[in-house]
């Protein structure tokens, strides 16, 4: 008997909701996994929605491919036309090696420079209170790995854009890319200030206010930016 063959349209439909079947697709085969608890309303762990070629994202996962074996297939996901962007050799051959590439590398990376950038004027605030010059040199040293480590973020953040977006405009990746560049300007300004100025904030005056303002401006902004990244990882429209 001949294999159903599934163009990308239909699998689309067969999403898990309004009643429709619960498909994904994995290395070519399309796979009904209606039945499973697992993906009750077309989503698997609020992060996978049914659907879609699941490929690397499976691949990728802690569980083995033995799991979808307990599944019907249903037929065959039909080829789709060459990428907009082929993607570099090197890039393929390095994703085939090292699906986890797929995933893994910006968020494992953002949450840094995020928990970096809120922490200095929290810092600031308690040598403000407490006078321990201590806070105060923490808050710097923050500002300094803030800065370390945003660059990185945002390479990775672009690398993950071009993968699954094919650096397509997508509403909270812009936002994104714009708050983030703020974030590093606003950063640099204020780890140099205080690389040339030490005792900035011995003296609350004109001089110190304007560089606490600085520093509580890095804390919504790299909130701001994770809030997005949340959204694109964590949709609202598909927790319901």
């Amino acid at each position: 008997m001949k294999i159903k063959e599934i163009d990308p349209e239909f699998l689309a439909a067969c999403n898990g909701k309004n009643g429709n079947p619960t498909y994904i697709a994995h290395n070519g085969r399309v796979i009904d996994v209606s039945a499973s608890t697992l993906w009750q309303g077309g989503l698997h762990m609020q992060r996978h929605s049914a659907g879609k070629d699941l490929t690397a994202d499976i691949n990728a996962a802690p569980h083995g491919l033995e799991v979808l074996d307990r599944y019907p297939q249903v037929g065959i996901l039909k080829e789709k036309g060459p990428p907009e962007r082929p993607m570099p050799n090197v890039l393929a051959v390095l994703l085939r090696q090292f699906p986890l590439l797929r995933r893994h590398p910006h968020p494992a990376i953002v949450h840094f420079p995020v928990a970096l950038m809120v922490c200095p004027f929290l810092f600031c605030l308690l040598y403000l209170v407490t006078g321990a010059r201590t806070f105060e040199t923490t808050a710097f040293h923050c500002l300094g790995a803030g800065v370390l480590f945003i660059p990185p973020a945002m390479a990775t953040g672009f690398f993950t854009w071009w993968l699954n977006y094919m650096a397509k405009p997508v509403r909270q990746v812009t936002i994104k890319i714009w708050l983030s560049s703020v974030m590093l300007i606003i950063a640099i300004v204020a780890f140099l200030w205080r690389i040339f100025d030490p005792s900035v904030l011995q003296n609350l005056r004109g001089p110190a206010v304007i560089y606490l303002v600085l520093v509580f401006v890095l804390a919504p902004l790299a909130l701001t930016v994770g809030y997005y990244g949340g959204t694109l990882t964590f949709p609202f429209e598909q927790q319901k």
